[in-house]
């Protein structure tokens, strides 16, 4: 078994890869001629996002993501060196702030932000 990818079923795919573009500093790799799919290089495992209408299509019924709701449980995290500047990035790209960054027990430095949907992202540095 091989983890391959997490998707996020998102209202406006242009709209979440252009934000992660921007906020997160990560490229797309892959957008589906239909626009209801697209891939965002992370250099490992898969990010994508695809339409909420995909999700019905594929006979799935979800709850959608959405910055006025309580977060999903669920996260994705991105490891940088440079947690400082990559929080204040998000925020200057629209992520709203969760947690500010914070020195926690083992070492890591983390931070929180919600993207433009809602979804949790963790920003931290490499496990000590």
């Amino acid at each position: 078994m091989k983890f391959g990818y997490t998707i996020f079923y998102v209202p406006d795919v242009s709209a979440a890869v252009s934000f992660y573009e921007q906020a997160f500093g990560l490229s797309c790799r892959f957008v589906h001629e239909s626009s209801q799919y697209a891939e965002m290089d992370t250099s490992s495992t898969i990010l994508a996002f695809a339409s909420e209408e995909m999700a019905k299509s594929n006979g799935l019924t979800i709850t959608p993501h959405r910055l006025e709701n309580n977060a999903a449980a669920v996260e994705v995290a991105f490891i940088t060196e440079t947690i400082e500047e990559a929080f204040n990035q998000a925020i200057k790209a629209g992520a709203v702030a969760v947690k500010p960054i914070e020195v926690k027990p083992w070492g890591q430095t983390v931070g929180y932000v919600r993207d433009l949907n809602g979804v949790v992202v963790e920003l931290c540095t490499p496990v000590l």
